[in-house]
Order: C-alpha cells, then structure tokens, then sequence
C-alpha cells in the first residue's frame, strides 16, 4: 500500500520515526510529508532513512509535476501524526498553506489523524467543533490518550502508541468502518481465585488476543466494553473499561451485556474456586501437608446463552484452550465443545506445551456452523477474521 504520514510541529513527532519505521517494515511504500514546524522537532534525514524515501516538505520544488495533486492522487491512505491544535484548525476550514494541507484537499483517499496537545488545547470548544467537523467529513480520528505530556502535566492529550496507529489505519483502509454502531463486548485475561489475602489459583493468559479484538473492533468503529481479568499494561483508548478478578465477578459484569451485538470470551476463566478463602496469609508448617478443597465455578459462556434465550443477539462467541495432538483433535473438540455450550462460534486453540500464552503469534480454528476456519499468524490478524465474522452476520 502507498502510505502518506503528515508530520507536524509538535513535541510527539519523535514518536513519528517509530510509526513510519513499523509501516515500511510491513512492506508498505511510505512517503513522509512533514511540516516546515515538524522538522525542529526530528529531522529529515531520519525520515528518509526510515521510510527509503526522499523527504521534501517544500510546496515550490518540482513545480512542473503539480507536487500537491501527484502525491494526493499515488496516496492510498493518509496518515497525520501528531496532529497538532494549529493543523486541525487549518485543515477544518479547508486553509491550505503549505504542502501537506495542500495534499490533503487534493486526497480523495481515507485519512486518520492523531491528535496530540496539552489537555486544555484538546477540550477547548475551538478544538472541539474543529473535531467534529472533521468527523462529519469522513476522516478518522484517533483520540488522544491520557498520560504525561511536554511538560511536569498529566492528562488527556498524549498521541496513541505508534503500533495502535499502525494497527487502527490499516484496518480503517482495508475494511473501513463496517461496525458503526454496533455494540461489541469483550471478556479478556484470566480469572483469579483466591486462597488467603495472598496467594491466589490463577492461570497463564495474557489478554493479548482480547486487546487484539478490542482494539480491531474499535477501529472499524464500534463501540466496545472491555472485562479485563487480570490484564497489566495499558488498556487502549476510547473504550468502556471494567476490571474483574474472579469468575464470579466477570460472570456478574457479562450478565449485564446482553444487549449487545457480540460477545466474545476470549477471557480464560478458573474452573474452581476455593470452598473456604483463608482470612489473613496461611503459614507453612514443617513436614505438615495442606489440602484444599476445591468447587466448581460457572460456566458463564453457558450461562448466558441460556440468558440469551431465542433471541439471536447477541452473537456469542466462545473460546477454547486446548492440549492435543493434532489439527483433527482439535476441531473435534472444538465442535464438541461448541454443540455443549450452545455459543455460536467457537475458537479454539492447541496450548500443548505452554504454546500461544504470552506471544503475539498464534494459530487457531474458527467453528461457526459446523464449518472449521483455520487463521495462523499475528493475534491481530485473528481479531480482523473474527470481527469480519461479525461484521457479516448481523
């Protein structure tokens, strides 16, 4: 793909060389379009460097190739990162003073922008209306997090993580925004059941197959709550965040979602609780053994396709984390597994050997209506299968 990043004059382009550096190792032809201002903040032969392309900002070089209207006319996506308070207030009013405005009302391809300012520039009703003009025009706005800024402040401001950029525009290119409007909840990490007020029966998962989905999702423009058990890091941004700790917990929280247009459970949840939670922390004793004893938790994908009743909404979709030999082990579970738990669609996965915990690759099978789909590679590229899924069905 031909990809545009517009650079400007704000503190956060540094982290422009990280967002121009992970597009072109994914094969993309990046061309980089700074600003006059941005080229104080990092220079151009970074950007060169980096992207394998000649840097020149300057609307009067190479007058006779009509500059402005060739690079719009080669982009296929656009991207401005950061986005500064001074670019978007230009931009809304259609004022073209330099190259990259110049390009960008020439563009008739998608274009995402990731704001970044102090948190007092972000909320200003100016910034705000600027905002929602753009919006209405059909470019993509990537909300600024909430995190340290230029100076000893804090606040909602902070340009988006590189990767999330990255990850945010492609699927904005690639399938546009197919779940406007939808509803889409996702149960992430892994319960705990405690002991004592220390110790605790846990599992391995990492979250990083929930946040994929949350993030795809979000992207293509639903609206999404995140049960997250369990999960460290930063959540991404723009969405309804609960956090959970056991099964009983998550099992609560779920049973309020039904209104949604999809579930997906991806959260890896103990199949046992403690019958007595010790007060206090439990001592060892020399060449004293200790028994537990164990209860069966709910089964919440389960239980809420029995809350679900006839209704075909949500649409369930469940998880399986299973140890076995083979590619036709594992579909038979799954299939098993699915026609018990009445779920819609069932993903399942071979852990044997600690496989898939933790790591960014995986490999799964897809079960909806007897049919197996096999996805191998990157998490995300799993979320973008599975939310095409969705974005089909309903």
């Amino acid at each position: 793909m031909r990809i545009l990043v517009g650079i400007t004059g704000g503190i956060a382009a540094y982290k422009s060389a990280t967002l121009v550096r992970g597009l072109t190792e994914l094969g993309h032809d990046v061309k980089v379009l700074p600003t006059q201002n941005s080229l104080r903040f990092i220079g151009s032969a970074t950007l060169e460097a980096l992207s394998h392309n000649a840097v020149d900002p300057d609307l009067y070089t190479q007058v006779q190739d009509v500059k402005h209207i060739s690079l719009a006319q080669e982009a296929d996506l656009i991207i401005v990162a950061p986005a500064t308070a001074a670019f978007i207030a230009h931009y809304a009013v259609g004022l073209a003073d330099d190259l990259l405005l110049n390009v960008l009302l020439a563009a008739t391809a998608k274009v995402v922008i990731a704001p970044a300012m102090h948190t007092e520039m972000w909320s200003h009703p100016a910034t705000v209306k600027n905002i929602r003009i753009l919006k209405n025009r059909g470019v993509f706005i990537i909300e600024p997090g909430i995190g340290r800024l230029t100076g000893n402040d804090s606040g909602v401001g902070r340009m988006a993580e590189p990767d999330d950029i990255i990850q945010t525009s492609l699927s904005i290119s690639s399938r546009g925004l197919d779940m406007l409007g939808r509803k889409v909840v996702v149960a992430a990490g892994g319960t705990q059941e405690p002991i004592d007020d220390v110790r605790f029966i846990g599992n391995r998962s990492s979250g990083k197959q929930g946040l994929a989905i949350v993030k795809e999702a979000k992207a293509r423009g639903a609206s999404v709550t995140l049960i997250a058990a369990n999960i460290s890091g930063p959540m991404p941004e723009g969405i309804e965040l609960i956090r959970v700790s056991t099964a009983a917990e998550a099992e609560e929280k779920l049973s309020h979602c039904l209104d949604a247009d999809a579930i997906f459970m991806p959260i890896a949840v103990s199949d046992f609780r403690i019958d007595q939670v010790y007060q206090g922390k439990i001592h060892r004793r020399e060449d004293e053994s200790f028994d537990l004893r164990l209860l069966p938790n709910p089964d919440i994908l389960k239980g809420l396709v029995s809350k679900r009743g006839s209704s075909t909404k949500p649409l369930l979709v469940g998880f399986a984390a299973e140890s076995v030999t083979g590619e036709t082990e594992l579909i038979q579970r799954a299939k098993a597994k699915k026609s018990s738990k009445g779920c819609d669609v069932l993903v399942a996965n071979n852990v044997s050997e600690g496989a898939i915990f933790g790591s960014d690759e995986t490999e799964v099978q897809i079960i909806e209506d007897n049919k197996a789909t096999k996805v191998s590679g990157t998490k995300t590229l799993v979320a973008h299968a599975l939310i095409d899924l969705i974005a089909q069905r309903q």
